[in-house]
């Protein structure tokens, strides 16, 4: 998809031409905590009006007012819009980076004079709160009158966002066919630069270019890691079999040579299981992430054929953009768009008391949110059904905003043919895992929402799940064992990282606590679903209602032994070992039938 220089959304409603202006039309009725993907945009709703069963098109608002002071024209945009119960977010997703004009188009189209309601929210562009308590009457003088909002945005890594968000102030919900979530009527994108033209020569060339490519870049990998024997021949026909739509670019080994200074020591990221990462810069200013995979890895090869066969299909706001690949010689790169912040694990779990610091406990929640979101778009929402398989901090990267972008798809796995569960061999990281899969390699969603709350629980208290303390009688507890050791005391607040003192919410801090204990269940039916998780965590359902939806589960004594059992049997294995494993199953020839659709 070639990225763009304007955006034009009639957010609502449908197709609509105002001033030669063509405005996409925006009619998909998607309920509460939803995501719809348009192409070029996107936007995802959540929270839920308790009167949704009686009124299911409430998230589309009609005009029910007299529209003053806007132009004939112009009252095309202003006869419908979106709204939401909670938050509304809409995404540019192929923009090109660049200074932008964004236009928010309001207008209070369902509230009368009569009305006892009152309308306030927040605007948040690209994280930037833009407007506080933002109350359409009032700023635009009355009702039915238009009110635009015109900013300057500078957009990186092709993406723009704008969220409306309320907070829980104005009237009640009084009557119940009147809503006072935020509402918008339109957006406008114009770009503040001159865009790169082509000439019709050129631009066929592009074309040709961009779809040979396409067509013969699974071939060109396939070729390459068979003729250094990590892939079978009949294997490389399965996977050409399988007709992967790539959506990402080949980069030339000079390409990325030049980006990282011949990847310049002082441009290293980090150091990850499958090779190293740098920082680069592209020849037009863009920044990017590159991830050399080791040559001497099969396992590395085999991952990343996975990655980039995974990931090229999926586009959402809180997992990481890979921009494209190389191979070249017995080179293996993935190229993704940067992140300012690295990863939740150096930010979390670091020693750099500084940059945690930073990690406030507003953007920890956020954080805790968008890998929610992120998950719950892998398992229900895209159009391939993905289970991650390796959920921990240090797959979590942070933006210059730090907002969550789930990382690492190399050990992902398809899960596309409505099965209740897959039984493979087992990879991910010790401490993460859940007991049935490390135990049974018994794969379902599950296991990610297992680690994720394993996660939200490193997110409240700042220790890592594989550090072991003593604490009180107890000499080797882990944090796990800790935290049930502090329910059984209902002591459960001593969790939260000391680190951040009183700037904390008490009983936020209590629903994840309470959220994660869930997620960890020893069994899979009393673990909540992503989407069930995220309801909670944005306040659409209550902690104790979600726990009477759930079959009972088995205590979490037997989660503590399985653990235990498993923690002795890597130290039979590996006496010497002071890291917790990271177990990997891509060793045998099946991989290639085996982990893109079971």
């Amino acid at each position: 998809m070639n990225n763009i220089c304007s955006l034009y959304i009639n957010c609502g409603d449908y197709d609509v031409t105002v001033n030669n202006t063509n405005y996409e039309g925006d009619t998909e009725r998607k309920g509460p905590s939803s995501y719809y993907n348009a192409g070029n945009w996107a936007f995802s709703s959540t929270g839920a009006f308790v009167y949704d069963i009686r009124y299911p098109n409430t998230y589309i608002l009609s005009n029910t007012s007299n529209l003053n002071n806007i132009s004939t024209v112009n009252t095309a945009l202003y006869t419908k819009a979106r709204t939401a119960a909670n938050s509304l977010t809409y995404y540019g997703l192929c923009l090109m980076n660049g200074h932008y004009t964004v236009r928010l188009h309001f207008a209070e189209i369902v509230f009368t004079e009569y009305s006892p309601r009152k309308r306030v929210f927040d605007v948040y562009v690209q994280g930037e709160l833009k407007l506080k308590d933002f109350d359409i009457i009032k700023e635009a003088g009355g009702i039915g009158r238009e009110l635009i909002k015109s900013y300057t945005v500078n957009v990186k890594n092709n993406t723009l966002k704008i969220q409306l968000y309320w907070a829980g102030k104005g009237k009640p919900n009084f009557p119940l066919t009147e809503t006072n979530g935020p509402i918008i009527s339109a957006i406008s994108v114009d770009a503040k630069f001159k865009p790169r033209k082509y000439s019709k020569k050129n631009k066929v060339a592009l074309i040709v270019g961009t779809v040979s490519g396409g067509i013969v870049f699974v071939f060109l990998i396939i070729v390459i890691l068979w003729r250094k024997g990590y892939i079978m021949v009949e294997k490389a026909a399965n996977i050409e079999l399988r007709g992967i739509d790539l959506q990402t670019g080949i980069f030339t080994m000079r390409q990325i040579k030049a980006a990282t200074k011949n990847f310049d020591p002082s441009n290293k990221l980090g150091e990850g299981g499958f090779g190293s990462v740098y920082k680069g810069r592209l020849s037009d200013g863009t920044i990017i992430a590159v991830k050399q995979l080791s040559s001497k890895s099969k396992q590395g090869a085999r991952e990343f054929v996975n990655e980039v066969g995974l990931i090229s299909a999926l586009r959402h706001p809180n997992l990481v953009r890979l921009y494209g690949c190389c191979v070249e010689g017995n080179q293996m790169i993935l190229v993704y768009e940067y992140m300012e912040n690295n990863c939740l694990s150096q930010a979390l779990l670091g020693t750099n008391k500084v940059i945690k610091a930073k990690l406030t406990w507003p953007m920890r929640i956020n954080v805790c949110k968008g890998i929610a979101q992120g998950l719950v778009y892998l398992h229900e929402e895209s159009n391939l059904r993905i289970i991650h398989r390796d959920i921990k901090a240090s797959n979590v990267l942070l933006d210059e905003n730090w907002n969550a972008k789930i990382s690492d798809f190399g050990l992902a796995k398809l899960n596309d043919d409505g099965n209740t569960h897959i039984s493979t061999r087992i990879v991910g990281t010790m401490g993460y895992l859940a007991p049935e899969y490390a135990m049974r390699g018994h794969l379902t969603t599950k296991a990610d929402v297992y680690s994720f709350g394993i996660l939200a629980l490193e997110i409240v208290s700042g220790i890592s799940c594989n550090k072991s303390f003593s604490y009180e009688t107890e000499e080797c507890l882990y944090l796990f064992d800790w935290v049930w050791l502090l329910h059984e005391k209902e002591t459960i607040l001593e969790l939260v990282d000391p680190d951040l003192g009183s700037e904390y919410s008490s009983e936020e801090a209590l629903t994840i606590i309470q959220v994660a204990l869930l997620c960890t269940k020893a069994s899979t039916f009393a673990r909540p679903t992503m989407s069930q998780t995220l309801s909670v965590l944005e306040g659409r359902t209550n902690i104790q209602d979600l726990e009477k939806e759930l079959r009972p589960s088995t205590t979490h004594l037997d989660i503590r032994r399985l653990r235990k059992q498993l923690w002795l049997d890597h130290s039979e294995t590996d006496p010497t070992s002071a890291e917790p494993p990271t177990t990997e199953s891509f060793v045998t020839d099946s991989f290639i039938t085996e982990s893109f659709i079971s």
